[in-house]
């Protein structure tokens, strides 16, 4: 087969352009089969989804990504600038706990709040029976569109704000202080200069938000929202009808390819290029006592709403339920956590490293498209994921059945389809970009003269990965699998859909129990899942500073 390319593909071509080319067709494939769900014929039941039901799941989507997006994009832009530009009391402190709502799962935020703020939880229940007031209900009732949008605000601005605070910190130090120099004014030179200098990094932080609350299923369930996600989930489980639920995906996986185009292209209109070749960190100016304390403040209200005061009352339930959910059971449910998630982080960052490798051995269009499309699966919803990787696994069951018999399975048994393969398949295409993004990065930080150097001196591209490059990106691929390993522990959608029978994970045991309307008993995993996330927010900065990631 090698033998039939062009001689100048057939030299360059090696194990790790073929293994990252094989990586790329097979996340293209669950894909393929959802785009191509809008070319068949539908079901009986599509005309009235489609006259009743479409336009209010595409309103309602729509509504609450906007809404978010423009929430955290105010939100995360600000804080960013607040802690890049300006000293205050508390301002370390406060630029790191703004990354710590990254730690816990909107779905877990929603049941939380939820809880706290309803009639009989514990805000109302101090209000009435502690300082005697009468409250009224109008004002506490987060079970709402506006309620929604503002739990997911509040815990995906740090998405806007860590990748903004890192442009800022790097790259805008000349022109804020010519600026400054210019006599220009703090907030003239916030709208004039910061804004359309950080419009792409706004953008990428500003697409994950979208990315995020599309993906959601917890808290439009929890809120009662008719979103794409949650119309996919009652198609396929409350209507049996998975025909209809593939043309929702597929509209929804255009809607999100659109998305994820715009946002490229956004990036690469709004490229700006430092006049010297090694930046100089912005000098932060210092405020005053009254503006100071103010913005002190409001760092530390955000904070609270956005992790302690949840993660207080989540400590509290766990201290009431212990007993009924600390068991045998329970610790199996962790090691299954722990396990899936793992093995699927670890394939995820042999792939991602392959495919980074790849692209950077062999610059070329089949590279390049084969990096954008293991970046896109992130961009896609589990929800809709699930459902191509199904379809997926059970053609290749039916192939398989030949080989199944004789193996004495039966012939129409379905054992990928129905084993944890199918799961860390699914999670690997779902997080792919997470590690890939994360090597890359190590890769351009390192330049290529290190590598250019052990080939000259007779070393290949194996022997010089493992010799040279790999001590060099150490840190970027550890930063990588720990962001990997935490976006799995996390992830719901995907795993309810895939996972095997009685097969529990933390996420999915929470979410159990919410539905059941046990909030205080999804306490425990909860908080094993935003314990886990808080290592790993903690191992991202403290690699940051060393300059790993």
């Amino acid at each position: 087969m090698k033998h039939l390319l062009p001689s100048r593909i057939r030299h360059k071509l090696n194990g790790w352009i073929v293994i990252s080319g094989i990586g790329a067709l097979a996340a293209l494939l669950p894909s393929l089969y959802i785009l191509t769900g809008l070319l068949r014929r539908p079901s009986e039941n599509w005309a009235h989804i489609q006259e009743y039901m479409l336009f209010n799941y595409a309103w309602e989507s729509l509504l609450l990504t906007g809404g978010t997006v423009a929430a955290t994009v105010v939100a995360g832009t600000s804080l960013a600038w607040l802690t890049t530009a300006y000293d205050f009391p508390l301002r370390r402190f406060l630029s790191f706990a703004f990354v710590l709502p990254l730690a816990i799962p909107p779905y877990i935020a929603a049941y939380t709040y939820g809880s706290m703020l309803s009639y009989t939880g514990s805000v109302q229940t101090f209000m009435r029976n502690t300082l005697g007031w009468s409250v009224d209900q109008r004002y506490f009732n987060i079970m709402s569109m506006e309620g929604a949008i503002w739990i997911f605000s509040l815990f995906l601005f740090p998405y806007v704000y860590l990748i903004t605070r890192t442009f800022l910190e790097k790259h805008s130090a000349s022109f804020i202080e010519n600026a400054r120099l210019l006599g220009g004014h703090p907030v003239s030179n916030f709208f004039r200069i910061v804004l359309p200098l950080s419009q792409g990094a706004i953008a990428g932080g500003a697409s994950l938000v979208a990315f995020e609350v599309l993906n959601d299923y917890g808290v439009s369930k929890h809120f009662g929202i008719s979103t794409f996600t949650a119309a996919i989930f009652k198609t396929w489980f409350g209507m049996y009808d998975v025909d209809s639920a593939i043309r929702l995906s597929g509209l929804l996986m255009s809607f999100i390819i659109g998305l994820f185009i715009a946002e490229r292209w956004m990036r690469r209109r709004r490229r700006y290029h430092l006049p010297v070749n090694r930046s100089t960190p912005l000098r932060r100016m210092r405020l005053g006592r009254v503006s100071g304390g103010i913005a002190a403040t409001v760092g530390i209200i955000i904070t609270l709403l956005s992790f302690f005061i949840p993660v207080a009352q989540l400590a509290v339930w766990a201290v009431w339920t212990y007993d009924d959910v600390w068991n045998d059971r329970f610790f199996r449910m962790i090691g299954n956590t722990l396990g899936v998630s793992a093995a699927a982080a670890a394939l995820l960052m042999v792939l991602a490293v392959i495919a980074a490798n790849a692209s950077r051995t062999w610059r070329s269009g089949i590279t390049l498209v084969s990096s954008k499309l293991l970046s896109m699966g992130y961009s896609i919803p589990g929800a809709v994921l699930s459902i191509g990787v199904l379809a997926v696994f059970i053609s290749l069951d039916k192939r398989l059945a030949g080989v199944y018999e004789a193996m004495g399975f039966g012939a129409n048994k379905l054992v990928l389809s129905m084993s944890l393969i199918m799961l860390v398949f699914a999670y690997i295409i779902r997080f792919l970009a997470v590690g890939f993004n994360a090597v890359d990065a190590g890769y351009d930080r390192i330049g290529e003269r290190y590598s250019e150097a052990s080939r000259m001196l007779g070393h290949g591209v194996t022997a010089t990965f493992f010799k040279v490059e790999l001590p060099l990106i150490k840190g970027a691929v550890l930063t990588g699998g720990i962001l990997a390993f935490l976006e799995i522990v996390k992830e719901l959608p995907l795993t309810l859909l895939l996972r095997p029978f009685n097969f529990d994970t933390l996420a999915t045991k929470a979410y159990q129990y919410a539905s059941d309307e046990q909030i205080h008993q999804a306490a425990i995993p909860s908080l094993i899942i935003i314990l886990l996330g808080v290592i790993a927010v903690c191992i991202y900065q403290w690699m940051g500073r060393r300059g790993s990631t």
